[in-house]
């Protein structure tokens, strides 16, 4: 039973906001292009903070095609929910949308630093990552309800018109966010610093819009509290851009301990190098070169390669150099090509003391020539111009199962370098982690046979497991051995060699498709 309302007394409801056309302080076609720029900006910023999430994920966890579904279907499904929560701040659409735009801004203009601070302090980012996502995808969807009512107030007409021409700006102001960061923020400004830019437009196109055009139809309370609300936010992202650099000094020293020495972002990764003699190289956060086991594992890719003829020699990556030091070994070598898709770390394993120290100043000798080049793009048009051939190439590249690397083992690569050697040839490629992801150490091992090459696995143990194939085009089996007139080596022997060979022929894993660019088998 509904009680009858009582004379003389008003139901309480909640103040809303002013109904009907708003009180604009510029002519209503003017606040409408102010509002649809509004719109830009903030498309722009969203696609920005989607962006930072699957590039930062894909540097800190690898495998850039899982960190980038896992970011988009989550920041997709959350705009929905977002959509329909816009429902209930219908009625006040100002204060919403300055609400709603002063939280993304400082939830997507921190989401770097939170994601780097959760690999660094917690050793793991991607419940951070799915996290941010979701919060993101909620706000954003958010907005264009909150946009088209606001649209709305300002002139009335047909939804579907109004519907253009929000997405009109909406989708325009992703591709400027699309180009902004690959080519403006990350190289100038970096993750962190990228994010928190954005952040600080976000908040001040949102800012602009509630607290200037539609400040009418707020209540003296709303409006003082979305100033203030922007004004805090504003001010943590310039008090996290101040911090910036020390907060990256404190992580790193969290990921990669207290004697970073050099740590930069080359455009393609990121390089530090640790140790009071630049004994270790990490890239992306991975190691890739340490004192304690690089002349181990050098040894172990080069020497069985240069166990046949190798006056021409090519190294596919190696930008570190250190294969090349121990391919120079051998004096019979008469020239060597080495191409590597980043010159800064060419560069650094030149002039760092430490780098250098352990490729032997290898760049310095006149047998090197450098080549700044895409591995597999460089093989391609090696082999159309007729270049090599070479008798012994070299992979020292990334992990396979790193996404970027993938196509740097597959079967269509193995082809091409297949037709840049001498028939009798020798090629020995790094195929990863043996003790943490076998079934990859063999699916290169099969890619290679797929693309005709007969191949000798081996791997070396310890505790990073490292794995090798020789492989060759010849008609006759590849035997695994050493040059027998050859420097002399310090971790490896022929017996051990062999013994090494005859330990991954025990643990061989038959059966496995090849890897291929449309069907990579390294992400299953």
């Amino acid at each position: 039973m509904i009680d009858p309302p009582v004379a003389g007394v008003r139901p309480a409801v909640p103040p809303r906001e002013r109904q009907g056309p708003a009180p604009l302080p510029v002519p209503a076609g003017l606040g409408r292009f102010l509002v649809l720029a509004a719109v830009f900006v903030c498309a722009a910023c969203g696609l920005v903070y989607e962006l930072e999430l699957v590039a930062l994920a894909s540097y800190l966890s690898g495998d850039s095609v899982t960190q980038a579904s896992v970011v988009l279907s989550v920041m997709v499904s959350a705009m929905g929910v977002g959509s329909l929560l816009a429902k209930r701040l219908r009625c006040r659409p100002v204060a919403g949308f300055g609400g709603v735009e002063a939280v993304l801004a400082l939830v997507g203009g921190s989401s770097a630093m939170a994601l780097y601070a959760a690999f660094a302090w917690l050793g793991q980012s991607r419940a951070v990552m799915v996290a941010f996502s979701a919060a993101i995808g909620v706000l954003i969807g958010a907005e264009v309800p909150l946009l088209m009512t606001l649209i709305q107030r300002i002139r009335k007409q047909d939804a579907g018109g109004a519907v253009a021409d929000l997405f009109a700006a909406d989708y325009v102001g992703a591709l400027a966010g699309g180009l902004a960061f690959p080519f403006l923020l990350l190289p100038a400004l970096g993750q962190p610093r990228g994010a928190l830019l954005t952040g600080a437009v976000n908040a001040m196109a949102g800012g602009a819009v509630v607290l200037w055009l539609f400040r009418r139809d707020l209540t003296v309370r709303a409006r003082w509290l979305l100033l203030g609300a922007n004004v805090l936010v504003l001010a943590l992202l310039a008090a996290g851009t101040v911090l910036t650099e020390p907060f990256e000094r404190a992580a790193r020293r969290a990921v990669y301990g207290a004697d970073v020495r050099v740590a930069v972002g080359t455009g393609v990764q990121e390089v530090v190098v640790t140790g009071g003699a630049g004994r270790s190289l990490f890239v992306d956060g991975r190691l890739r070169v340490s004192g304690r086991d690089a002349l181990r594992c050098h040894e172990a890719l080069v020497h069985p390669a240069m166990a046949g003829p190798h006056r021409r020699v090519l190294v596919l990556g190696g930008g570190d150099g250190i294969a090349l030091r121990e391919v120079l070994r051998h004096q019979d070598v008469a020239a060597v090509t080495l191409v590597e898709p980043d010159p800064e770390l060419v560069r650094l394993a030149r002039t760092d003391p430490g780098l250098s120290a352990l490729n032997g100043d290898a760049f310095g000798d006149r047998r090197v020539r450098v080549v700044t080049a895409d591995p597999f793009d460089w093989l391609r048009e090696a082999v159309r111009q007729g270049q090599g051939p070479y008798e012994a190439v070299l992979s020292d590249l990334p992990d396979p199962d790193l996404t970027p690397s993938t196509k740097l083992y597959s079967q269509e690569f193995y082809g091409l370098v297949r037709r840049v050697m001498v028939p009798d040839g020798r090629f020995a490629v790094h195929a990863g982690r043996t003790s943490v992801r076998p079934r990859v150490f063999w699916t290169v091992d099969a890619t290679l046979r797929s693309a005709g090459l007969r191949t000798a696995p081996y791997w070396m143990a310890g505790p990073r497991g490292r794995g090798f194939v020789m492989a060759s085009a010849g008609q006759r089996p590849v035997r695994l051995e050493l040059a027998p007139h050859g420097p002399r080596l310090r971790s490896l022997t022929a017996a051990s060699l062999r013994a090494a060979g005859r330990a991954a022929e025990r643990e061989r894993v038959t059966g496995l498709p090849a890897s291929t660019l449309m069907h990579p088998r390294y992400l299953d």
